[in-house]
């Protein structure tokens, strides 16, 4: 399979406009992929994400490995099948679930036995299963199994996490199936907000050749302002012929500033979660329209948007939903943030292309009262 391409750069940044080919279609990059962790986009189908012309999601290996588990994924044909979703699938190992699961889940140099939360049944994750697990599904992007430490955490925590999140990744690169398979494997840098910890980890990943890398363990709660610092030392370290990937992150304006530090790839649950809270992303700003303001007001939730939901709905209607408690409400907000967030990366795209990014300015934060 021919190898990530960058086609144009951003003559005013770091920013570059790539395609990275998979076995189940080429993505076009800087990308947002929407988050489905347990094989579903709450509240988005995956027709509409076609039409969108979306080319990846992102699920997660523990959770569909604890259910509906990889037997019934594998009489299926692979997660591809399972989903109905026939583009490119990247799916995150589990590290996460070590800090996100701490309460339970026991961490040895094998690997790391869950205790599921909604059953209480047990399952134990190593380096290898991993690797084997999203084969078997037939992903077209894999990651590593790491140690993802919480925010704060002493250096020494953040230095096991490393040491561990190190030698897993060694583990998986012996572990990784033939180049036959036509998955990807990215390696997930560490280190907290410790500099010299990114830097030492960067450079043993990048030893491993990997076909492309990840910032990891950011947006774990630490300041807007330490995941960008964090996210414009890491990403040069990284080699400029494979893909970087910027794990967890974020606003509309994390992604145009993480696209200028030279991130190609994003995830995050921003624009579902935040629509089943009744919280928007606009051009405007940030809206939340269960505030009593917008009770009567009749305008589109963001007038120069395209999507299904602003060319039918007003405010005052979205509003209205959410007062009566509708299911519907947290759907409608959640098309409309994800529509939002690939149509915010298309433009980011384009202007790339044009050489004018410098000239693009993100949503102004903060919500609209």
């Amino acid at each position: 399979m021919p190898s990530f391409r960058v086609v144009s750069r951003d003559p005013s940044s770091r920013a570059r406009r790539g395609l990275l080919p998979t076995a189940h279609g080429e993505i076009e990059t800087p990308c947002f992929l929407p988050v489905g962790t347990r094989g579903a986009v709450k509240g988005v189908e995956f027709d509409r994400l076609e039409g969108w012309d979306c080319r990846a999601i992102l699920s997660n290996t523990y959770h569909l490995m604890a259910r509906p588990g990889r037997e019934i994924i594998r009489r299926a044909g692979g997660l591809h099948a399972f989903l109905g979703w026939p583009r490119a699938i990247l799916t995150d190992s589990g590290g996460f679930q070590v800090m996100s699961l701490s309460s339970r889940r026991r961490v040895t140099e094998e690997g790391v036995e869950f205790r599921s939360p909604e059953d209480g049944t047990r399952h134990f994750l190593t380096p290898e299963l991993a690797v084997e697990l999203q084969s078997e599904f037939g992903v077209d992007i894999a990651m590593t199994l790491d140690v993802c430490p919480p925010f704060p955490a002493e250096r020494r925590e953040v230095e096991e996490a490393c040491r561990l999140s190190e030698l897993w990744a060694e583990r998986s690169r012996r572990s990784r199936p033939g180049a036959g398979d036509g998955g990807l494997l990215f390696g997930i840098v560490q280190g907290g907000t410790h500099e010299d910890l990114r830097r030492t980890a960067a450079a043993r990943l990048v030893d491993l050749d990997f076909d492309g890398y990840a910032i990891g363990g950011v947006a774990v709660g630490e300041p807007k302002e330490s995941i960008r610092a964090i996210t414009t030392s890491t990403a040069p370290l990284l080699p400029e012929e494979k893909p970087r990937y910027l794990m967890g992150v974020g606003t509309p304006a994390d992604l145009l500033a993480s696209v200028r530090a030279g991130v190609d790839l994003f995830d995050c649950v921003l624009p579902t979660r935040n629509g089943r809270m009744g919280h928007a992303y606009t051009r405007a700003g940030e809206v939340t329209i269960k505030h009593e303001r917008f009770k009567e007001d009749l305008s589109p939730l963001d007038p120069d948007c395209g999507c299904p939901v602003c060319r039918r709905h007003s405010r005052a209607y979205l509003r209205h939903l959410f007062v009566l408690g509708d299911f519907s409400a947290p759907m409608l907000l959640s098309l409309h943030n994800v529509f939002f967030y690939l149509e915010w990366m298309k433009r980011i795209r384009n202007a790339i292309a044009a050489g004018e990014l410098a000239r693009l300015t993100s949503p102004p934060e903060g919500k609209i009262e």
